[in-house]
């Protein structure tokens, strides 16, 4: 089936029970059993849920891997694959990454004994140089946030595969519909479903697709083990959102590209950060890896201030002030204050992520009142 078909009908079967079209929402914390340990597949809702499974069963088919399991959130997902790591392990990543992986990282998991590497991981020489018999795990951001840095894939992979090293790819900004990192040879996929899947800014959800069953058994028992679990409704609209997934990630991305070249041309804007720009780094990788250059644009101020991006943040009307992304209105962001408020300032500044850097989300308005909005408010 094609990706346009798979959103609507990939593990999905109408309801036995009744023929519903929609999968049910089974809110339901326990199943009766026939006899002790005799039951219809399911126990326990921590463990297995109808409506979970066929979530997992569509999230698999998207990202074309064998299985996927499900979170109470993107980061709970993470949460669960760095405990596939042991005390001593490390682990490689870029250093443009979202703050709160950074956090987990750092703050919680290095305290047990798992060491993060940050780099530059289209440095190839770096990333020889700093793989060692202790890393288990590179984890990748691409396109990253905020600075929309793309990393080529196959070269990480390529590399990881030849020194027996898992790789988990974020590919939260990309979305199925633009990326599928499990072709290109990674081993898992990860997703803040909160995101672009489910769409609409209702719900917080995580996943992680992945190449073989084997590494999904693993997970689904970390899934169970900590509880993690995303509620029946959740899934339930995640599902519902991603039967529209390549409708609204193509008009967002078509929408960005436009307001792209209008930032670029706007005199008080210093910098755009967006892939789909011929003369951006790594163009020519976005090009062959994604097959469109995302929703997501960054840009910072010819007055780099964290006061100047304050009065653009302050004068949008479409563009809502908020945390997030993906969903079909559009949002403005302040990173350093916002989500990559974890990040030291030194390393932020290292990597471009400027006072007056301005993080937009493109939804799914018409275009020219999208424009319009940020030209009364860049004045």
């Amino acid at each position: 089936m094609k990706f346009e078909t798979r959103v609507i009908h990939a593990g999905i079967e109408p309801d036995p029970s009744t023929g519903a079209i929609m999968t049910p929402i089974y809110q339901t914390s326990t199943y009766v059993q026939d006899a002790p340990g005799k039951h219809k597949g399911y126990e326990y809702a921590r463990t297995q849920n109808p409506t979970r499974s066929v979530l997992e069963a569509n999230l698999a088919s998207l990202e074309n891997g064998q299985a996927a399991v499900s979170f109470s959130s993107g980061l709970a997902a993470m949460d669960a694959v760095l405990k596939l790591l042991e005390p001593g392990d490390e682990i490689i990543s870029t250093y443009e990454l979202y703050g709160g992986s950074y956090r987990q990282m750092v703050q919680v998991f290095a305290k047990y004994g798992i060491k993060p590497h940050f780099i530059d991981l289209n440095d190839k020489t770096a990333l020889n140089d700093t793989i060692n018999d202790r890393t288990r795990l590179i984890w990748v951001e691409t396109p990253t946030n905020p600075m929309l840095t793309i990393i080529d894939l196959k070269h990480v992979c390529s590399v990881a595969q030849k020194h027996g090293i898992m790789t988990c790819v974020d590919n939260t900004f990309a979305s199925p519909y633009l990326q599928n990192p499990l072709d290109l040879g990674a081993d898992m996929v990860h997703h803040s479903a909160t995101k672009y899947l489910a769409g609409h800014s209702d719900v917080i959800l995580g996943a992680v697709i992945c190449k073989k069953k084997e590494m999904a058994e693993k997970l689904h028992f970390i899934q169970n083990a900590s509880g993690a679990v995303p509620g029946p409704q959740d899934c339930f609209l995640t599902l519902r959102g991603i039967k529209t997934l390549h409708l609204r990630m193509q008009r967002a991305c078509d929408n960005a590209m436009e307001i792209a070249a209008y930032l670029k041309k706007n005199r008080k804007v210093d910098k755009v950060f967006y892939p789909g720009f011929k003369d951006f780094p790594n163009h020519l990788v976005a090009k062959r890896q994604m097959s469109h250059y995302g929703a997501m644009i960054s840009f910072n101020l010819k007055t780099d201030t964290k006061r100047a991006a304050n009065k653009v943040l302050n004068r949008t009307k479409l563009f809502s002030l908020a945390e997030s992304l993906g969903g079909v209105e559009s949002l403005i962001g302040h990173p350093a204050s916002m989500t990559h408020a974890s990040i030291p300032k030194k390393d932020r500044l290292s990597i471009g992520l400027t006072d007056s850097l301005i993080r937009l989300s493109v939804g799914v308005e018409h275009v020219d009142d999208l424009i319009k909005d940020l030209r009364s408010a860049i004045t």
